[in-house]
């Protein structure tokens, strides 16, 4: 495959799209670090140990990102084996405001259909950083916007639907409930839905701090999927702090 991604773009999107948080950050740590020239040595010694420990979660963050973005498989789409094209003929790309896979995944499926969704809601999802995101990267051709209550496909229809790094924008439980449940409507008997998200655990708490408290957990993730009828047939570790879910129908629960 091509290569459609330039070194360091993962970690530089992140600091480009909430740069207004780490400008803050900088500016604090910058503001403790002078004010220990003016206070007695003692003082000064704790307020240089305060600079690196606000520092410290905030490089770890940015290098378990350029690793997981830069560094890793994730975006060469390696993990999902050598045949996945084999007999595909539509696949269903769904974001949340920011796409960076459709291409991708065109590349990879070049004989299949692609059809991109976005279910970004401007009223649900106000974060400065998707409004930058979508700034700076326009949709994908023939993007059609969603609601996830209702995506206008027909049953049975879809080999294979992507939702990378874009669900857990779903913040509601029984919302994500009725997304995987209309996911299953659409999917072909034999067809797949390829979740790839970080969790709510260890390595990501470990990695982001409180910033882990954005994603689900595993055991949310299977729950979901679960009441929408469908059975998780395969887990890949991407990275230690990024995995993939395969589910398939259950049965013919309509």
């Amino acid at each position: 495959m091509e290569r459609v991604r330039s070194p360091f773009q993962g970690v530089l999107n992140i600091i480009r799209f909430n740069w207004h948080f780490y400008a803050a950050s900088a500016g604090f740590v910058i503001l403790l670090f002078a004010l220990s020239f003016y206070l007695a040595p003692a003082y000064g010694f704790y307020l240089n140990i305060i600079c690196l420990f606000a520092l410290f979660p905030i490089l770890i963050s940015l290098l378990v990102s350029f690793y997981a973005y830069d560094l890793s498989n994730l975006y060469t789409l390696d993990w999902l084996g050598e045949s996945n094209s084999v007999g595909i003929k539509r696949i269903v790309n769904i974001n949340a405001g920011f796409d960076e896979t459709s291409k991708l995944l065109k590349e990879n499926f070049e004989n299949a259909e692609l059809i991109a969704l976005d279910f970004y809601d401007a009223a649900k999802h106000t974060e400065i950083s998707i409004k930058r995101a979508r700034k700076a990267y326009p949709p994908y051709k023939n993007t059609k916007p969603i609601s996830t209550a209702k995506i206008p496909l027909e049953n049975d229809s879809a080999d294979k639907i992507f939702l990378i790094l874009s669900a857990h924008e779903i913040r509601n439980d029984q919302e994500r409930t009725v997304f995987f449940s209309e996911l299953r409507r659409i999917l072909h008997p034999k067809g797949q839905i390829i979740l790839t998200e970080h969790l709510r655990d260890t390595p990501n708490f470990l990695a982001y701090n409180i910033g882990a408290f954005h994603f689900h957990s595993e055991k949310t993730w299977l729950e979901n999927a679960r009441n929408a009828h469908l059975k998780l047939t395969r887990k890949i570790k991407i990275t230690p702090f990024i995995k993939t879910f395969v589910f398939e129908k259950n049965g013919n629960t309509s």
